[in-house]
């Protein structure tokens, strides 16, 4: 008994060192904060969002836009990016230390960085540009002001989004653990207890939920001294999440790390990831729990098909095998990045009169995760490739040869997208009959999920249509000749735009994707913005003196469909229209007044 309890204390030390290990070195007041206020955060590092975790930190910026950008330390800027969705507009600074910085939603940059990436814009006839820099082209010092807080891109709201990464691997980094004086004593919330029959796919089923009590020695089951179970193999999952001191937004929480018989089995810890792997979410997160309108649920176990970073194994993947009687203690530790914990105890026993046998459907089709998988019928074919599925998936088919317009093939259900596909699939359709030569380059397929539509450019291999996806549900091929529309500025032979600020276009498309737009101002190229996808915008500039001008617009969809409208405008000061002169009534009383005196 002696040996084994020495045995447990060495293990937990060497899982205690090896955790350690994995964390790079963060160097504190290294960096400063990137905004003239106090950090307020609506979101941290490794929160939770749909196919990825958050990979910086989102501040506040009281709701305001325009407020002043600094350089954490001391660099060169090194990338400018313009984005219709993403981070919007934003700058990368590399610095001496071999960390970089990023900030994003941003508005106008500094004046000379604004001037310089205007006239590149103009130079690459492009409104989105990705921008790589040389260190002595525009260097920084600490506290420098680099740009206009805003909110651009994907952002929903005004704030900051913030980043430290390493320059070389581009891994990004958990910027609290860099110690921005954010004050922090309040440890995670442990909301509720998922458990899991690994016996089968997570995918075919639905986790049994316990809510849980928060007591002074820590998390517990009420009124469960003992759960009981009847599977043999199950894993757990956490619904948790933190919060800072003086701060009731909810954020995600930093690590979480499970022991069986106060052995550790698995962890996960959010101390770095790459945006190559933060797909790997899906993984990590019960995703069929949340696709279905649940909470986020995040797994204490590793998933077949995960080959992503965040977790670190000690005894196995999680996975816990519990085929005797005996009582088994369980605990789940969740820390934050300032170290504050929170634990789960709970005793685990397996009772065999509430094992259920196993349900084998004769004939089913089944795809694994690592391996390739093909699903073929007459008219029909999907290939998904290897490490593409995260755990075992049944495959559903169904044909529908309803007719759709433009459509020139049945429409076939694979699934739904409830089970998440890390790598991209192929998907061949035979059409009803033979593809005529002028249809060959205006073939689409699109996918149709729910009130969801997504649409891919197609290409003709012999009989079959084809191309690619990352999500499962219905798909069906089309022919598109239709162009774009756009609509009129007015249907004068000279507009006059005196009144104006801006020219604004929103193009449309019957299926919704517009591939390209293009501006011209007397034969040439003229910027419009379109950082929220949908519309187009131009401000005008000096590049639009008064005058008579002509404008010419082109728009373009996926299968090369084009429209293009020209229309000649004029400009000048405008001049309000005078105010028309109101008549004063006079008072009754008056009126009455006047007529007596007549009499």
């Amino acid at each position: 008994m002696r040996l084994r309890i020495i045995f447990l204390f060495i293990q937990l030390i060497f899982c205690e060192l090896y955790l350690k290990a994995q964390s790079p070195t963060y160097p504190k007041e290294y960096f400063r904060n990137p905004m003239g206020i106090p950090i307020d955060l609506s979101a941290n590092f490794g929160e939770l969002r749909p196919s990825h975790w958050h990979m910086g930190l989102d501040i506040r910026t009281n709701q305001k836009e325009n407020l002043l950008v600094y350089a954490a330390a001391q660099g060169y800027i090194a990338k400018i990016g313009i984005r219709s969705q993403s981070f919007g507009r934003f700058i990368v600074i590399n610095h001496p230390n071999g960390l970089s910085t990023l900030y994003g939603h941003l508005n106008d940059f500094y004046p000379e960085l604004e001037k310089y990436v205007t006239a590149q814009q103009y130079k690459q006839e492009s409104w989105a540009v990705e921008l790589d820099l040389s260190k002595d082209k525009f260097p920084v010092s600490k506290g420098q002001f680099i740009a206009y807080s805003g909110n651009t891109g994907g952002s929903q709201g005004p704030h900051l989004h913030f980043e430290i990464f390493d320059t070389k691997s581009t891994k990004r980094l958990n910027p609290l653990l860099f110690d921005f004086g954010i004050r922090d004593n309040v440890p995670p919330a442990i909301v509720k207890l998922a458990v899991y029959d690994r016996g089968r796919s997570v995918y075919e089923q639905s986790p049994l939920l316990i809510a849980l009590k928060n007591t002074d020695s820590g998390y517990i089951i009420p009124k469960f001294p003992v759960m009981k179970t009847g599977f043999s193999k199950l894993s757990f999952a956490i619904q948790a999440y933190d919060r800072v001191s003086g701060s009731t937004n909810p954020n995600g929480i930093y690590a979480a790390k499970l022991f069986v018989d106060e052995q550790p089995q698995i962890a996960f810890v959010l101390d770095s990831l790459d945006y190559n792997e933060t797909v790997y979410l899906n993984a990590h997160v019960d995703y069929k729990h949340k696709h279905n309108g649940g909470a986020w649920l995040q797994h204490l176990s590793k998933l077949p098909g995960d080959a992503g970073a965040a977790y670190k194994k000690f005894n196995g993947d999680g996975v816990i095998s519990v085929t005797d009687t005996a009582i088994h203690d369980i605990r789940i530790e969740v820390k934050d990045a300032k170290g504050n914990m929170s634990k789960l105890n709970f005793r685990l026993q397996y009772i065999d009169s509430l094992a259920k046998p196993s349900i084998n459907q004769e004939g089913a089709i089944y795809f694994a995760p690592n391996s390739k998988a093909v699903l073929a019928k007459p008219d029909f074919e999907i290939h998904i490739p290897g490490g593409s599925l995260y755990d075992t998936m049944k495959a559903y088919y169904f044909r529908n040869t309803a007719v759709t317009k433009n459509a020139i093939s049945a429409l076939h259900q694979v699934n739904d997208a409830s089970v998440p596909v890390h790598n991209n699939f192929t998907v061949f359709i035979k059409p009803y009959k033979p593809v005529p030569a002028e249809w060959s380059d205006k073939l689409l397929i699109q996918r149709s999920y729910r009130n969801s539509r997504t649409v891919r450019k197609a290409v003709l291999k012999g009989e079959w249509i084809t191309t690619s996806f990352d999500d499962f549900g219905s798909f069906q091929a089309f022919v598109d000749t239709i162009p774009p529309r756009i609509s009129d500025l007015k249907n004068d032979d000279t507009i006059n735009l005196s009144a104006s600020s801006r020219i604004v276009f929103t193009p449309t498309d019957n299926f919704g994707v517009i591939t390209n737009f293009r501006a011209e101002l007397n034969g040439q190229w003229l910027r419009f913005t379109n950082d929220k996808t949908r519309n187009w915008i131009y401000k005008f500039d000096e590049r639009c003196p008064y005058g008579v001008h002509e404008l010419k617009v082109t728009a373009g969809d996926l299968a090369g469909n084009i429209t293009m409208k020209t229309w000649w405008f004029k400009r000048g000061p405008y001049t309000p229209p005078p105010k028309k002169k109101v008549m004063k009534k006079k008072s009754s009383t008056k009126r009455k007044t006047t007529a007596i005196k007549k009499k």
